[in-house]
């Protein structure tokens, strides 16, 4: 390209808006012509621009390979599951996303011992920063909550063997449960729950048991109104059921999962949540 005619940041965007907007590379080049570039300056800077403009859009549509998940029910739909000591009842199963919600996964008793252990322990919850692998404080989450450590208290490695054998996925590869209270207004707006491969935090993160594979969501009592769990990208919306659980997965982190999801406003009462997440390897 001639030094009378630089390729500039403003030149870039423009001759990507074009693309963009579905004109021809022809077109655009009439276009450079007609405002005075040289022919082949004008060709050398289609070629460029367009070139990485290109790359950078396959990239965006070219999916990750997929990776094993849990599968609670490996052999076609049932009404019952047996996991480890308790049935759980199916309620309700999609494939696209892949979610499954489960009845009566926890007893009552259960339920209030592990609101009664949390709740002595919770404070502002916090989301990982996938720039650093650190966890911060997000305003898209209001609630308040806390970790067990993994198998910390009977009642929580009960519950712990109960959701591996649901998933049929090894208990080591589980992080600890972490109990969320959303008081009135509190809620989780969407997002997902895999660490975004693009972040450059998420290689640290990665190192402690591989990708998030699946979540498991249980619920530790009813609110009186709101607080369900969300899924936008097939209006799906599971009521927040004492007892119950909506467990889904994400072969691959990517939005193709159509895995967003997120907690509803809590618009009267209280809601508790036990979640699970499970990665591909051991967990430490």
């Amino acid at each position: 390209m001639s030094e009378q005619q630089p390729m500039t940041p403003e030149l870039r965007a423009w001759i990507i808006e074009q693309a963009t907007a579905g004109h021809k590379p022809e077109v655009v080049l009439e276009s450079m012509l007609a405002s005075g570039w040289n022919e082949d300056s004008a060709i050398a800077a289609l070629e460029q621009v367009l070139t990485g403009y290109l790359d950078d859009r396959v990239k965006q549509t070219v999916l990750p390979p997929a990776v094993p998940v849990p599968e609670p029910l490996p052999n076609g739909p049932r009404t019952m599951l047996r996991a480890h000591d308790r049935d759980v009842q199916v309620l309700m199963t999609m494939h696209t996303p892949r979610v499954i919600v489960f009845g009566g996964l926890l007893s009552d008793d259960e339920c209030d011992q592990m609101i009664a252990l949390a709740r002595t322990r919770l404070a502002r919850s916090e989301t990982v920063q996938t720039e650093t692998g650190a966890s911060e404080v997000n305003d898209a989450r209001t609630s308040q909550g806390m970790f067990f450590e993994r198998g910390e208290h009977p009642v929580v490695a009960r519950i712990e063997a109960r959701m591996a054998a649901l998933m049929g996925w090894p208990l080591e590869n589980g992080e600890g449960l972490q109990v969320l209270r959303y008081g009135p207004g509190a809620e989780y707006k969407p997002h997902y729950d895999y660490f975004d491969p693009a972040h450059s935090g998420t290689p640290s993160i990665l190192k402690r048991g591989g990708q998030r594979v699946a979540s498991l969501v249980c619920y530790l009592n009813t609110p009186t109104q709101g607080g369900a769990t969300t899924f936008p990208d097939v209006q799906l919306d599971v009521s927040p059921v004492r007892g119950n659980a909506v467990f889904f997965s994400y072969d691959r982190a990517h939005p193709a999962t159509r895995s967003l999801h997120g907690g509803a406003p809590v618009i009267e009462g209280e809601k508790w949540v036990a979640t699970k997440w499970v990665r591909e390897g051991r967990f430490v």
